[in-house]
């Protein structure tokens, strides 16, 4: 697979969990683009040992910490601007809410949530974040649980 057509068939699956896990459409932009710029300079390096995917999404991963790390800014509470951006009635208000909700995750719960969203097998979370996949069932049950009480509260 030559580059052009990894960065067509990821780029918006990176931006997604970018932005899920960095909750900034701007910053998430940026992390986006260094995620590619490492790719494409590391592309000789990728031994096969894992899917290409998940090579990528570990890149993605360990940029979105050290941007967090380096920035210590992650706005709570406040909706995706990815969805403040959509034309009006174009998302319907569950999903809005959904959104807000994940952004008021913790940061590594974010992660979680946002590959799982993106139909990352979870054996590739696991290998990604390295955690074990058991670890990582728990985890997805966990925030699945918080996010329903959250839903809860809100048809209320």
């Amino acid at each position: 697979m030559n580059f052009e057509e990894i960065y067509s068939q990821y780029y918006q699956r990176v931006f997604r969990l970018c932005i899920g896990y960095l909750n900034d459409r701007d910053w998430a932009k940026d992390v986006v683009q260094e995620t590619f710029i490492t790719v494409w300079q590391q592309q000789g390096k990728f031994k096969g040992e894992s899917s290409i995917g998940t090579w990528i999404f570990r890149i993605a991963s360990n940029h979105c910490l050290r941007q967090i790390e380096k920035e210590k800014r992650i706005p709570k509470g406040q909706m995706l601007r990815d969805v403040e951006d959509t034309p009006a009635n174009s998302i319907e208000p569950r999903t809005a809410f959904l959104y807000k909700c994940i952004a008021d995750l913790p940061e590594s719960e974010r992660l979680i949530i946002s590959l799982e969203l993106e139909d990352v097998d979870q054996k590739e979370i696991a290998s990604i974040l390295g955690l074990s996949e058991a670890n990582v069932r728990v985890k997805i049950h966990r925030i699945k649980e918080k996010l329903s009480e959250k839903f809860k509260a809100y048809k209320e």
